[in-house]
Order: structure tokens, then C-alpha cells, then sequence
């Protein structure tokens, strides 16, 4: 049985895009997921969410996109449940990101992990999961194959 397996749907979530293979990723990832049936929602902050928005004017690759903090705040009310999760991390931030949505989510949770730190962000996340992580700024390449490593989306 895949990963993906019985997955209805997903939620990525995006801090700052201040690295621009985060955009990147998470369109590869969104694409990946809506190609299995997944509903991809993009929960992130104000600039995440327009370079999105801008990135596919047409929503191809996605279903909604929500703001980050009211997303967390339906999560813990349970108004929104998501059985995967995956959260884009590139700076302290991030980490707390994903030890948050891992606390409040009853899911598996895959930090994505880049940036010319990306090692030792990755030390830094405490909970059971499977990382994804690659050193990457500006070429998106180590980071999709990162991704498609632990994925493997055709399992």
C-alpha cells in the first residue's frame, strides 16, 4: 500500500517566500498530489499565498488557498481536518511551523527542508516523521528530487 493511498486530501503550508525554490516546490508537490485525486489546500502568509495565486492564475494545480493562521486555528477547532500535511521550511520559523501542525494534526506531516541551512533546520525538527530536505535556494533540481526520494509517488 502507497503513501498516498485512501488520501483525499492535502494542505501545504507556506511561511515567508523569501527562498525561491519554496514556489517551486510547492506547486511540484500540489501538481504531484492533484494527479493521485488529492484536494490540495495552501494555507500560508499574505506574499506566499500572491505568489501562488499569481503562479497559477487558474488554480490548476490547487483547490483553495488559506491563510495560514486562521487554517491552524480551523485545524484546532475542527472545523478542517487534512490527513496529510506538508509544511515548507527554510528558516526557525518554519520549525515552529511544523512542530505546530504536528501537535494539532492527527496526520503525517513531511517538512520540507531547504535553503543553504537546510542540515541543520533539519536537526532541529523533534517530532517522528520523514523529512524532506535538500540544500537548495535558487535551483529547485536537489530539492524535487528530495521530494520525489521520500514520495515516491508512483508506489
Amino acid at each position: 500500500m502507497g503513501k498516498l493511498d485512501n488520501i483525499e486530501s492535502a494542505v501545504l503550508v507556506m511561511g515567508c517566500p523569501q527562498v525561491p525554490v519554496q514556489t517551486t516546490a510547492v506547486l511540484y508537490i500540489a501538481y504531484k498530489l492533484k494527479q493521485k485525486g488529492i484536494s490540495v489546500n495552501i494555507a500560508g502568509t499574505p506574499a506566499a499565498r500572491m505568489l501562488i495565486k499569481y503562479a497559477d492564475p487558474e488554480s490548476h494545480y490547487f483547490d483553495a488557498i488559506k491563510d495560514l493562521d486562521k487554517t491552524i486555528g480551523d485545524i484546532v477547532e475542527k472545523r478542517e481536518k487534512y490527513p496529510l500535511c506538508f509544511v515548507f521550511i527554510h528558516n526557525d520559523a518554519g520549525v515552529s511551523y511544523a512542530t505546530t501542525m504536528d501537535s494539532v494534526m492527527d496526520s503525517d506531516v513531511y517538512p520540507v527542508i531547504f535553503g543553504s541551512n537546510a542540515e541543520e533546520l533539519s536537526d532541529e525538527i523533534k517530532f517522528e516523521c520523514e523529512k524532506i530536505v535538500a540544500v537548495a535556494a535558487h535551483n529547485p533540481k536537489p530539492l524535487i528530487n528530495s521530494i520525489d526520494g521520500v514520495m515516491k509517488w508512483d508506489a
